[in-house]
Order: structure tokens, then sequence, then C-alpha cells
């Protein structure tokens, strides 16, 4: 953990080529009693020398520099000074791309940029930005996990879709890119449950990020639309800027996409879809809650829970940050507690009855090794 001591202020470095986001970010900080801003940077160059001079605990780092640019600099800084690092993204397809990359890296979490200063996002914005510091600032060593093997087999361009009797929601946040890269390609193709996840992303990346996964995983990935049928080996994410439920029909477990107000200020949110797993699998359901701050999900989890499905939390030394899941386990709503690192065997196992064993022997063949420090 970082050493931040009580009523010491969390110190940030702004490193941003735009004057407007040099000038925008420390205003929006400065608003908050425990943060300050120590330096500003106009490019990856100087963000470096400022890094070494200033030692802050918190780096915003702009994806798009001139003379080094924020993806080569994260580089240097992750390695050299382990400083957590927020990436700042615009919402370009090139951006989107940059910033799933920059979390590849090490990059703890991102913001996307406003139009403008006087954008009526702005207030969001800087909520959002003020939470996320206060997170990562107690995270300390940045932690990169050990890249699974990517999946090449041409998958079958049509599979009959069968009801899943199964489903496992996921609901995670902070660190969620990094982890379920590590996850999903090690569940196997023929798992049999449907897969459904909110990671708490904004509108834009979602899409992107869930055909990323798709690239690398034995399952198929999607970015979930309304009416999608939950069907075995079939992951299903969570739109950006919206929430998912799922219906139990006569003709299987049904997708509902909607954009109702946000819930623990996410949307999606976890406890939306949790709590409408809950009423409508039972115990045909898993509950899994992983890395990330705040407690969305940990009271949905609850309710998987008291309708009779299996709970899971992600232990804290695999977290990057242990918000929501420390929140279900302290509230007693998680039945078993598993690192990241054993989360495919016990789902397969939980879904299956069988598998934990061999998937820790199919690990152990391959080398997928516990997390590290760099």
């Amino acid at each position: 953990m970082a050493d931040i001591k009580p009523n010491k202020k969390i110190r940030v470095l702004v490193a941003d080529d735009s004057a407007l986001m040099r000038k925008l970010i420390p205003h929006i900080l400065a608003k908050d009693p425990e943060i300050e801003v120590v330096a500003t940077a106009v490019d990856g160059l100087f963000a470096l020398k400022k890094v070494g001079e200033y030692r802050p605990d918190v780096i915003t780092l702009d994806v798009d520099m001139p003379r080094m640019d924020g993806l080569t600099a994260l580089k240097h800084i992750v390695t050299e000074y382990k400083t957590p690092v927020i990436m700042v993204s615009s919402l370009t397809e090139a951006g989107v791309e940059l910033t799933l990359k920059a979390l590849e890296l090490g990059a703890m979490d991102f913001i996307t940029k406003p139009h403008d200063a006087i954008s009526v996002h702005i207030g969001d914005i800087a909520d959002d930005l003020i939470r996320k510091i206060k997170a990562i600032a107690k995270v300390s060593p940045v932690r990169l996990l050990p890249k699974p093997k990517v999946y090449s087999a041409p998958k079958s361009a049509k599979k009959i879709e069968r009801r899943a009797d199964k489903i496992i929601a996921i609901g995670i946040s902070t660190g969620g890119p990094n982890a379920l890269s590590y996850l999903l390609p090690l569940l196997p193709a023929e798992i049999p449950a449907g897969l459904l996840i909110v990671q708490h992303m904004p509108p834009g990346f979602t899409e992107v990020f869930a055909d990323r996964l798709n690239n690398i995983c034995k399952i198929d990935v999607k970015e979930a639309r309304d009416g999608d049928m939950v069907v075995p080996g079939r992951v299903i994410i969570a739109p950006g800027g919206k929430h998912i439920k799922v219906k139990n029909t006569n003709f299987g477990y049904v997708v509902i996409v909607s954009a109702t107000a946000a819930v623990n200020g996410h949307r999606p949110s976890a406890d939306v879809l949790f709590n409408s797993v809950a009423a409508e699998c039972g115990r045909s359901a898993v509950g899994v809650i992983m890395t990330g701050m705040g407690e969305d999900g940990a009271e949905g989890l609850g309710h998987i829970k008291a309708a009779g499905g299996m709970t899971i939390a992600q232990d804290e030394n695999s977290c990057v940050v242990y918000g929501m899941p420390k929140v279900a386990v302290e509230r007693g709503y998680a039945d078993r507690v598993a690192s990241l690192q054993d989360m495919a065997g016990v789902l397969t196992e939980a879904v299956s009855g069988k598998g934990g064993e061999l998937y820790a022997a199919k690990r152990n063949k391959e080398g997928y090794g516990n997390t590290s420090s760099i």
C-alpha cells in the first residue's frame, strides 16, 4: 500500500499537452482539501522529469502528447517509479483503443476528457476523478498480471443456441479490464453457463473492450443488446451508460438493456444486474464480485445468496482496489473468497461440479503465475 499518512494531502502530477486540461484538472482537484496538484507537464518527457523531482502519489496522464506520448511515458512510470496512473482519454475510436492498451500496460484507471470547460458533464467528471484519485492513491506498487496465451483457433461461425440452465453474473470496476483479460481466456468453450458482466465503463468503450476479449477467448464475448439470449459459452457485457437485467422466459434467459437512472452512482450497476439475477435465476445463479472501489454489487450479491445462488468474492491480495468485494465479505454475503488466479477453476467447478482440479493442472502446465510486482 502507498504511504499516505493521515492528514497528508494526496500529491498529484497532471501531464497533458492541452493548456485547457492543465488548467481544468487542477481547478477540479483544488476543490477537494485532501488533494493537491504539485506539478503539471506538457508532454511525456517533462512528465518523467517531474515524477522524479516531485514524487507524486498519483499521475493523470494524457494519452496523446508530443515528443513522448502517454503510452511510452506510462511504461517508464510503472517500471521505474511504480506510481499509480489515471489515463485521460478522448472518446474517439483511436482514443478508446489507446486507453485499453494503457490499462494493459499498467494504468490503474481512466477518465474521459470533457469537450470543453463548460461541459454539462464537468461535475460528473470532477466527482469521478476525485474518487478515483483517492482510491488508487492507496494502491502501490503497480501490479501487472501475467498474460494468458491468446486463443488463436477459429471459432465456429454459428453455434446452436441452447438455453443456459446456469448463469454467472460478475460485477467489477477498477482493475477490471486486466482482471477480465486474465480470467475469461481461461474459461473453457464448453462451460455450461452463460456469463453476464457489469464492468464500470463509460459509453464508447465497452464494445471495443468486448471485441478485444472475444479475440483472445475460447468463449464468445459481446456487448449486450436488448433481447440477447443467454446461452452457454457466451459472455455478455453491459454497454457503457446502460443497465442490464435478465428475464426468465419460456425460451430461456433474455437480456434487458435500459437507460434508467444510475444506481450507486453507476450505470451500468452491478446491483441492478445482481438483483435481477437473484429474482429470475435463484439457485441457478453464481454471483461474483471482483476488484473495484465503492460498494456497488455488494447488496445485490446478498440477494443472490438469499435466493439460493452461490456467491464468490475476489480476495484482497489479487484485487487492484479491494472495495466492492470487501463490503460484500464484511456483510457476510460471500459464500467463498477466491484469488483471481483460482477464479476460472472455481467458476467452472461451481457450474459443472467439476473442473477445479483439471483447471489447476492446466494452469500449472501452461505457466499461469500469481500476480507480481514490477
